[in-house]
């Protein structure tokens, strides 16, 4: 079997490896300290086709597959997990466009993502009451002749104050469930959309998260994204491509929480030798290179499915459950590894730990992976 990645996505990911170290990493700090939207970079990396590496050329991507995005996302993370987890956003709402949308959806929507004229996209599921629970959802679409008028809130929105253009989920029937579901595009500044003040964020603190209100909220009937009431279906095949990048993120985290970590053994020294010369700092490197690497693996086998055409469910949740508890395991180590040093932000793990953290809530948390894949294991006898 070989897992050397072929000439685009080799190339790919040496793009984005360039980009992180040259440009992302060395202001990661300070775009970390002052909350700072990388919206400069954004548009760089878009030129660079990151920003819709799974998308056909013909719409503005890189078309070079779900494999290639995933060693991309691995390696922005590694420089700067916010920006990272704003380029996700906008992959998946690109392919989403792309896989539901009709010709003129794709052709008005997907080239702006993807181009960089819309600096990001967002993903308006989660409601205050409806994270886990995506079918509780209460934001309600309404037909009103040639218009559809969204009413409610959404949550935990990423690049939601910046996003040009956003997928947002609504009930359009009054049936409970998920069969009353549908999704729509609704563009940034579009009246009737409010949105709320950033959070406070534990990590990723360059990454813009808000809460948006639909409030008599009007977009044109053409913005129904797909078929009535097929919203959950959709949201679900987002995440499970999702889940996908969330794994690679976490691994990019870990990775430069490992690589931190090694470089500081080699030179800390106490009693007399550097602190990698003793067994009990070697064998963290070794637990961390390891689970980091079984982690890589599970993602690239998810995204090879995925790239062709073969069922992934199961395998994203393995990926995105395995690969964000190992970099939490990775980065709880290397602040361990670095001592008091480790506790405060002028060394980078403090940042690793605090951006690794939220790996295993959004896409879906921990819990929900693994009841997605007893699902799968129950449904398929193994």
């Amino acid at each position: 079997m070989d897992f050397t990645p072929n000439e685009i996505q080799a190339a790919v990911r040496d793009a984005a490896r360039r980009y992180a170290q040259e440009r992302l990493a060395p202001g990661a700090r300070e775009r970390d300290r002052n909350h700072a939207f990388p919206k400069d970079e954004l548009r760089e990396m878009a030129a660079l086709g990151l920003m819709g590496v799974n998308v056909p050329e013909s719409l503005g991507g890189a078309e070079a597959g779900t494999v290639a995005y995933s060693l991309a996302m691995t390696e922005i993370a590694a420089g700067c997990a916010s920006t990272a987890v704003t380029m996700a956003v906008t992959n998946m709402c690109a392919e989403l466009i792309c896989r539901a949308g009709n010709e003129e959806q794709k052709k008005k929507y997907v080239p702006r993502l993807t181009s960089g004229e819309y600096v990001a996209g967002a993903f308006a599921l989660s409601e205050p009451q409806a994270g886990s629970d995506p079918a509780a959802m209460a934001t309600f679409a309404e037909k009103r002749g040639n218009r559809w008028v969204l009413n409610g809130a959404k949550q935990w929105i990423t690049s939601g104050a910046y996003a040009g253009v956003m997928v947002v989920w609504a009930r359009t029937s009054r049936e409970p469930g998920a069969k009353g579901i549908s999704c729509f595009l609704v563009e940034g500044g579009t009246k009737g959309l409010v949105v709320g003040k950033p959070e406070s964020k534990m990590g990723l603190k360059a990454s813009n998260t808000v809460p948006l209100t639909f409030e008599a909220c009007e977009i044109p009937e053409e913005n129904l994204l797909g078929n009535l009431g097929e919203g959950f279906k959709w949201a679900m095949v987002a995440l499970d491509g999702g889940r996908i990048g969330i794994a690679s993120q976490a691994i990019g985290i870990g990775r430069a929480a490992l690589e931190a970590a090694t470089a500081y053994a080699k030179e800390r020294k106490a009693f007399g030798q550097p602190i990698g010369e003793f067994q009990a700092i070697r064998w963290k490197l070794a637990d961390m290179k390891t689970e980091l690497d079984a982690a890589q693996l599970l993602a690239l086998r998810a995204a090879w499915l995925k790239e062709n055409g073969r069922p992934f469910t199961r395998e994203a949740s393995m990926a995105k459950l395995f690969a964000s508890e190992a970099a939490n395991r990775a980065v709880a180590e290397a602040v361990q590894i670095h001592g008091g040093y480790g506790f405060v932000d002028e060394f980078p793990v403090e940042r690793h730990y605090r951006d690794a953290r939220v790996t295993t809530i959004y896409e879906g948390t921990s819990e929900i992976q693994r009841l997605v894949i007893a699902r799968e294991i129950l449904r398929a006898g193994g």
